[in-house]
């Protein structure tokens, strides 16, 4: 029986480890990382907090473009870096890209959207 408190104990030692461990990854990472490279968004210098607004955002921009009766949006991925939105994926036509970018600069959180989808021409 008194396995079990140790087991707990060990467990709790562990998980508070591991919450250090990403608190100083996300915590000590530089910012220089990130801006090297501008075509997507890299989550190693971003903050607990950024991170829970950027995958807020994200999930708002979903929804949007699934409510959007104008825009396929089966294709279109979504990414989130301190409220800039990254649009990846395939739409069918011109006029979806540009609606689909629309509909995402109207979600509250989004501060610029990079419109990088590609039009399939199918469907």
């Amino acid at each position: 029986m008194k396995a079990l408190p140790s087991l707990k104990i060990a467990a709790l030692v562990a998980s508070l480890t591991l919450a250090v461990g990403v608190g100083a990854q996300t915590m000590g990472a530089s910012d220089a990382t990130t801006t090297a490279s501008p075509s997507a968004p890299s989550a190693s210098s971003e903050s607990l907090g950024q991170h829970v607004s950027d995958g807020t955002v994200t999930t708002k921009v979903k929804a949007a473009l699934l409510a959007a009766k104008d825009v396929k949006s089966t294709h279109v991925h979504v990414k989130t870096r301190r409220g800039i939105v990254w649009l990846t994926g395939t739409v069918p036509t011109s006029d979806e890209k540009t609606r689909a970018e629309e509909v995402a600069a109207g979600v509250t959180g989004v501060h610029k959207v990079k419109n990088r989808l590609k039009i399939s021409g199918s469907e």
